[in-house]
Order: structure tokens, then C-alpha cells, then sequence
């Protein structure tokens, strides 16, 4: 069996162990898992759920190897990740640092800052969550000031080798007021061990207090939808489908230009109720804005009100991952660039094994000002000084309601094309302005983005897909299926034939 796959079963059979592990009972988000090492990869992994007993995986103990066994074959050595040095320490008011903050997968420092949820124990709860659960087994305290925080860490650090750190909170009364305490927390790890740094937390009312979380010192956000499906949202997360994804939208595309792409992420829980194709779909939306999905198994905690649940069939999750993973590669998103929390840790899904080299060329909607301005710099000198169409800027009235895709070579924006609505209620779309820069023609940027267009504008219900087309870029059109309307017409003072996408492909 490969790696993923056994990572991906473990993650929904659990795995049944005897030897002392790492193990997460309660917190916010579901949580339940013993943390351990699968070639070299940080796997949390249910152990405590009581459908764990059934599971056709178990680790022993032989000599000096712990091995992991599937129905009585061994499989492989696997690590297990024990009680961390740090752990034996306490504050000075006599506090123990694991009830201040506690390690996750291999390296990473996690702290619930507010232990405590505006939510907890109404109607709006998350279902999933047990951040009660801890602070009622006296595993934790209500609230852990910066300078607590920021001594675990150090010591953290010191003794057990923690390279980055995972701040989250229950919602604040009112909700957005816990920003200012993820933003000092933030500030006091900074000061005293230098240590990356990524905050959770929902969608503020208002965004500007992003600026507070960036000015800081964050390096990465997470801001969890969990489902992209409404009604089961409704059902197991009420207070988080009442924001409704238009606000969470716009707290991820604020995000993404203050943190940069890679650095925003959101997990996506599989296994709530949803139908399958939305933890797929809502990741390539994520992707197209630049935020990780990062893609998780229920992991049911006992004691919460989903905690008799099951985790997904491991066969779904290997699907979802494939699909996740190829979009990850197409949209040029990766584990190993994000700077700090989850995505980086990587334990609490099995995404990351599934992950592919990023392709050297990748195509997206142009996720912040920086390549807005690159994609309008490359039309200008196609349009304007190479081909001479217009006299000073190609730009007008549609680039404001139009979708700008960009094309990135290395990184690097090499080409672009835009798309936007007609705005006839019957599902048109128009494409143009389509420039790739010299030196980069014969790369297959431009097949990349017209391609890329076609596919964005099918999921916008587009029934119509049309573009002027430039009379010598006929056949380059014909070969990705597209068909001319009527004859060749001046537009611009240049021959252009009227175009229409195959959308049936």
C-alpha cells in the first residue's frame, strides 16, 4: 500500500494502540487524535472514538521498532509522537504549559487563546466543536494572556524543537473582539522567539482589523468555512452559515492581498452530511482565490453532539484528495510554501501526501493588486506598443466588472485574459483582451488561459461564451474547439472574427 492510502484510512478507520502517544481529546474543531510519524509525515489520527475498536490497523511495540499492522499484516516502522519536555513545566503562578498550549503533528505549537465560545451550548454551536469539553475536564484555562503564551513558546522552542506556532479562539462576545487577542498573543511570541505565527478565526465584521493582525506580525490566516454545502452547514454549523460565503469571500480576498496567496487557507470538512462534489468545487474556489483548502476528515470527539458520528468512507477521501490535489497543481498551491499552522503541519489530513509538483505554468484569477497591475502592464504592451490598437491604454469599462485571469510561468506573470458577463440575464459571456508577453508565446500560456476561461465561465452558468478574435489567431481558436459566427468585421481598425466556445467539452 502507498503512503496516502494508508494515511487516508487511518484517518477514517483510526488506528488501535496500547503504547503511551501524543493524544488530543478535546479543542475547538474535531479534534479527537494520538499524533504519529509516517514516513517522516506528522498523521493525527483517531485512537480514543469508540469505533476505533473495530479498526483494522494497530501498532505493537517489537524490540526496538513500533510497527504499524493492517489486519494482523505488518506494514511499515511508524513514530509515535510522546509527551513533549515542555509539558513537565509550569508558570510561576503554578500554571501547567499544556494547559496553555499543547504540541500538534510534529513541531507545532497550538493554543486555543479563549477557551471559551459565544456559541458554546446554544443553537449556534458547531456540532464538531468540543472547545468546552476541555476547560469542564480541567485540561485547560478560560483565557491565556500573551505573556503566557509567549513563555511556552519559548520553552517550546527550546526544549522540543517547535517551529511554528497555531493561535485559534472561540468566538468573542462581541464576535471579532477575539482579533485583538490573537493580534497581542501574535505580538509577544514574535518578541521573544521569533517564531512564524498563523491565527484562526471567522470573518470580522469588519475587515480593516486585518491591517492589526498583519501589522503584528502573522504570517498565515486561517479562516474555516468547514462546508461549502449550506443546508448541512445550517444543521452542524449555524452561526457560521448565517455569515453567509459572501462575507467569508470577502474576508478571504482581503486576506490573500494583505497575507499573499498560500498564506490564507480554510479548512473544508469532509464527512458532515455534504454532498460529495461540494468539498471539491468549494476547494477550487478557494484555490481560484489563492486560500489552501485544506481538506479534512470528520474526526468526531466524544462527548460533542456529533461525537457518536463516523468518520467518511476512506474511498470518498481518496477521490476528494485526488481531485484536491490536481487543483492544487493546476492553481499553483502547495503545503511546503505556506509559512506556518495546519496547512504546514500537514497532520490532520492526508492532502498533503496527495500533493504533485506545482506545473511550471499555472493559470488563475489574478488573486491581488500586484497581479492585476502585471496582467493590465502586459496588455498595454501587446495592445498599445507592440500591435498598436490603441493609442494609450487598452483599459475601458468592462475591466471593472470583468474577471482578469493571469498566467504564471515560475511564479512570474507571463500573460493574461479577460473575461465578464454581457449582463443579459441569459447566461453570455465575453471573452478578450487575451496578451502574453514577448519571449513566453511559445510556452502555452495563451492555450492555458483560453482554456481556463472556457472552464471558469461554465461554472458561472455561462450558456453563450463569445470573443473577437484577431483574423490570424483563427486557427489557434479552431484548435481548442472554438467556432466563428458570421464573416470577418473591422473592430479596432483591424480584421477580427466573432468567435464562440465549445461549452459542450
Amino acid at each position: 500500500m502507498d503512503i496516502a492510502t494508508i494515511i487516508t484510512e487511518i484517518q477514517s478507520f483510526g488506528v488501535r494502540i496500547h503504547q503511551k502517544v501524543l493524544q488530543r481529546e478535546g479543542g475547538a474543531g474535531p479534534a479527537e487524535a494520538g499524533s504519529l510519524v509516517i514516513d517522516g509525515k506528522a498523521v493525527n489520527a483517531p485512537v480514543a472514538s469508540p469505533f476505533v475498536s473495530k479498526s483494522p490497523y494497530h501498532i505493537r511495540k517489537e524490540g526496538d521498532r513500533t510497527i504499524l499492522f493492517k489486519f494482523g499484516e505488518e506494514l511499515l516502522p511508524v513514530g509515535l509522537v510522546t509527551i513533549p519536555a515542555f509539558y513537565g513545566s509550569s508558570t510561576k503562578e503554578g500554571v501547567p504549559y499544556s494547559q496553555i498550549a499543547l504540541l500538534h503533528g510534529k513541531d507545532c505549537l497550538a493554543s486555543s487563546i479563549i477557551q471559551t465560545c459565544v456559541y458554546w451550548k446554544t443553537r449556534q454551536q458547531c456540532r464538531f466543536c468540543g472547545i468546552g469539553l476541555s476547560l469542564k475536564n480541567n485540561n485547560t484555562i478560560p483565557i491565556k494572556t500573551p505573556a503566557q503564551i509567549s513563555e511556552v513558546a519559548a520553552h517550546a522552542q527550546s526544549l522540543d524543537g517547535v517551529t511554528h506556532v497555531v493561535l485559534t479562539t472561540g468566538t468573542g462576545t462581541p464576535p471579532g473582539s477575539e482579533i485583538r487577542a490573537l493580534a497581542e498573543c501574535t505580538q509577544a511570541i514574535k518578541e521573544k522567539t521569533g517564531l512564524p505565527v498563523h491565527v484562526q478565526f471567522q470573518p470580522p465584521p469588519f475587515l480593516e482589523t486585518l491591517y492589526l493582525l498583519k501589522e503584528v506580525g502573522v504570517d498565515t490566516v486561517g479562516i474555516h468555512i468547514e462546508s461549502f454545502d449550506f443546508d448541512t452547514l445550517a444543521k452542524v454549523a449555524p452561526a457560521k452559515a448565517a455569515i453567509g460565503l459572501k462575507r467569508y469571500t470577502e474576508a478571504w480576498k482581503e486576506a490573500v492581498e494583505l497575507f499573499g496567496p498560500n498564506q490564507v487557507s480554510s479548512f473544508v470538512i469532509a464527512g458532515l452530511g455534504e454532498k460529495q462534489h461540494s468539498v471539491i468545487s468549494g476547494s477550487e474556489m478557494l484555490a481560484d482565490l489563492g486560500v489552501y483548502p485544506f481538506v479534512v476528515p470528520l474526526r468526531p470527539i466524544p462527548g460533542s453532539p456529533m461525537g457518536k458520528h463516523l468518520p467518511p468512507d476512506p474511498r470518498i477521501m481518496l477521490d476528494i484528495y485526488e481531485k484536491v490535489a490536481e487543483t492544487l497543481k493546476n492553481k499553483g498551491l502547495s503545503s511546503a510554501a505556506c509559512k506556518a499552522g495546519c496547512v504546514r503541519c500537514g497532520a490532520c489530513s492526508a492532502l498533503p501526501a496527495f500533493e504533485q509538483p506545482v506545473g511550471s505554468i499555472v493559470c488563475h484569477p489574478a488573486r491581488t493588486e500586484e497581479e492585476r497591475l502585471k496582467a493590465f502592464q502586459i496588455r498595454k504592451a501587446v495592445f498599445v506598443k507592440e500591435q498598436r490598437i490603441f493609442k494609450n491604454a487598452d483599459t475601458d469599462k468592462h475591466d471593472s466588472k470583468g474577471i482578469h485571469l493571469v498566467a504564471k510561468q515560475d511564479g512570474r506573470v507571463v500573460g493574461t485574459v479577460r473575461v465578464y458577463s454581457a449582463g443579459t440575464g441569459n447566461g453570455d459571456w465575453i471573452g478578450g483582451r487575451l496578451a502574453v508577453q514577448k519571449g513566453f508565446r511559445e510556452s502555452g500560456a495563451g492555450e492555458l488561459l483560453v482554456k481556463e476561461a472556457v472552464a471558469l465561465v461554465k461554472k458561472k452558468s455561462c450558456n453563450h461564451f463569445t470573443a473577437h478574435i484577431q483574423k490570424n489567431n483563427i486557427p489557434f481558436f479552431e484548435q481548442l474547439g472554438w467556432k466563428s459566427v458570421g464573416p470577418v468585421q473591422d473592430h479596432f481598425g483591424k480584421p477580427h472574427q466573432l468567435m464562440e466556445a465549445n461549452l459542450e467539452e
